[in-house]
């Protein structure tokens, strides 16, 4: 009765919309990757590597919106999986961890390939089941068919975030030659019903009340994927003639396509001009989605505070991110704005606040196009604005931790472009940026470019290390040969330990890489040759292309340097 018991994981899962599953093979997983791979309605992925599976499972849920299984085996497997699922978890990406285990009794038995495994993932999952380890009585069978249902539930509904289930498997684990797997298809399924939750359950009258009050009022987007109705909301924000309220948004928020955001705050915040900053300072800020990159930004809210913080999430845990949060609105995004702008659209008011923002943010775009127009030694930021600048319109954006996603930020890109733009934020590291970029191309029709540094690259060389590299996948890798972030940081920069203990140099190209899992690889050295290879780069192909651009760290420094001394004045 074992096996037969679960195969029907699967077909639950099936019946569940579940339809991509990456495998990491072992022989304890067996029956479970075995009833994955004959189910005529699930397509799998096999990754060697769990850390990059976990990756890739969770850039391909978090392109689709949907929840991705992940099969390992017993052992240190599950644990390879923990970065991922930590990065998916603040994310709030869903993924259906399926960990095979030896039986309960085995355990701490100097038996082979065995941890303790259940609650691996400990407060970085939404939550953890164990199935039992013997199906002989019905209510074992129950038991299994329950536990699976809510876990797929679990990751569908509210927040979405992964959520594990340890199977004790014994031996058999492979079914007999030649034995037909048959699913039950009058499988139990357990259905939730999806809750609204609706403006009329919050108290607005109280609100607006305090909104009365409130003249400078700010809009902060933190990290939200690409939202068509949020978009649709965002331009009545700005509507000439009524109360237009200032939107600041980081790129990974996604909101820049609505073409009249505030993009370069990062620039605008820089300035340590006093006056400016008592000026900016709300009286009401309202906050949506997750984290905020710019650490300017962040600084400048805890600093001049609001009298007033709203934070719109429906659902989970509300972070006080700027110390001062005061109210909470349980509710989406797109509704509570949609509310809230019912209301103050009926009022006009002096464009002050608002067109100071616009005003300082006209300053940083002109600053930018002045500065980057004119020749410069060649350094990975003039670089990656070249790249920014010549990526394709609706296609998908990723961006590496440490420096290419603050480049990319002080840039920003242009409303048309209509680029939905990712990052591993939810812990930050560099981990994991090749798998996930590489998981959102395997599930997307459009071209999908990753921008990372050398460190991040190779970190992650194992991403690359299957039978399934996508030809819609494009890399962009920025070498200066180290760690040059932490020569860019005003702390570590200044420290006599920083080539040995932090930038790490090392001499690693990405050329042997791309041969080595035949994708194709242009390099650019210098300004002339990485046009040149640009013109090719985002061109369709049958492959997977790398674009590898070398740098000097000391020139990106001065470069680096330049551009905020001329930004100030200096």
């Amino acid at each position: 009765m074992l096996l037969p018991a679960l195969y029907n994981i699967a077909e639950i899962c099936a019946k569940k919309g579940v339809r991509h599953v990456v495998i990491s093979s072992g022989s304890r997983s067996a029956p479970l990757t075995i009833a994955f791979a004959r189910h005529p309605d699930i397509e799998t992925k096999i990754v060697p590597d769990e850390r990059s599976a976990a990756f890739i499972a969770m850039g391909m849920a978090q392109s689709l919106r949907q929840t991705v299984v992940l099969v390992c085996t017993s052992g240190s497997a599950s644990l390879n999986y923990a970065p991922a699922v930590a990065e998916a978890y603040f994310q709030e990406i869903p993924l259906l961890i399926l960990t095979a285990d030896r039986p309960p009794e085995w355990i701490d038995q100097q038996d082979g390939q065995t941890i303790r495994q259940q609650n691996v993932y400990g407060k970085h999952v939404k939550a953890s089941f164990e199935l039992p380890v013997d199906y002989s009585h019905p209510d074992a069978l129950w038991h299994t068919n329950r536990i699976i249902n809510e876990a797929i539930n679990l990751t569908q509904h509210e927040q979405h975030q992964p959520v594990h289930v340890n199977i004790p498997i014994r031996e058999p684990f492979y079914p007999e030659q030649d034995e037909e797997i048959v699913f039950d298809k009058d499988v139990r399924i357990i259905e939730q019903i999806r809750t609204i939750k609706t403006p009329a359950q919050i108290d607005w009258q109280h609100l607006m009340e305090i909104e009365e009050k409130c003249e400078k009022q700010l809009i902060v987007v933190g990290q939200t994927p690409m939202n068509p109705v949020l978009l649709h909301t965002l331009p009545q924000i700005e509507r000439k003639g009524i109360f237009r309220i200032p939107i600041v948004a980081d790129l990974i928020g996604n909101a820049y396509p609505f073409g009249k955001t505030i993009s370069h705050h990062d620039l605008i915040l820089m300035k340590s001009d006093e006056k400016l900053k008592k000026a900016l300072q709300p009286d009401l800020l309202i906050t949506i989605g997750k984290s905020v990159l710019s650490k300017a930004l962040k600084q400048f809210l805890r600093s001049y505070p609001p009298r007033y913080h709203w934070h719109i999430q429906e659902y989970g845990q509300v972070p006080d991110t700027y110390k001062h949060l005061t109210h909470i609105l349980p509710i989406s995004s797109e509704k509570g704005l949609e509310y809230y702008l019912s209301y103050t659209r009926k009022k006009i008011q002096k464009d002050d606040y608002f067109g100071l923002w616009l005003e300082e943010e006209k300053k940083a775009e002109k600053f930018l196009k002045k500065f980057f127009d004119k020749e410069h030694p060649f350094n990975e930021f003039w670089a990656v604005s070249e790249v920014m600048e010549k990526l394709p319109e609706k296609s998908i954006l990723h961006l590496a931790n440490s420096m290419p996603v603050r480049y990319a930020n002080y840039l920003s890109l242009k409303p048309e472009k209509n680029i939905e733009v990712f990052c591993n934020r939810g812990t930050s590291g560099i981990d994991g940026c090749n798998s996930t970029a590489l998981g959102s191309a395997l599930v997307s029709k459009q071209l999908v470019t990753l921008i990372t540094g050398d460190m991040a690259f190779f970190y992650d060389r194992n991403a690359f290390w299957h039978n399934h590299l996508p030809a819609n996948l494009r890399i962009v890798v920025v070498n200066n040969f180290g760690g040059g972030i932490f020569r860019l940081l005003p702390d570590s920069g200044k420290l006599p330990e920083l080539e040995k203990y932090f930038e790490t140099e090392q001499h690693n190209s990405a050329k042997s890489l791309a041969k080595e899992y035949k994708m194709d690889y242009l390099l650019a050295t210098d300004a002339q040759s990485l046009e040149q290879s640009l013109q090719d780069f985002f061109a369709p192909s049958k492959k997977p292309k790398i674009l590898e651009i070398e740098t000097k760290n000391h020139d990106n420094y001065d470069f680096f340097q330049l551009f905020k001394q001329s930004w100030l004045g200096k």
